[in-house]
């Protein structure tokens, strides 16, 4: 994070995760997953509580 990755991003490699097994976690399709963590698309607020609960984090963690 410290070099500009997205938190998401980041919890996620952390956690040995691949953009795949998150989808698998949340019920969001990967390209999802992708478009979030590049910044090319904006999570929703269920998007986002759905990821970091998957990741073991609190939303207030990663926004």
């Amino acid at each position: 994070m410290l070099g500009g990755e997205n938190p998401l991003k980041a919890w996620r490699k952390h956690r040995g995760l691949s953009p795949r097994d998150l989808a698998d976690k949340t019920g969001l399709s990967a390209s999802t997953i992708c478009e979030i963590e590049s910044g090319r698309k904006e999570g929703s607020i269920s998007a986002m509580k759905a990821i970091t609960k998957a990741l073991g984090l609190e939303l207030d963690e990663v926004v």
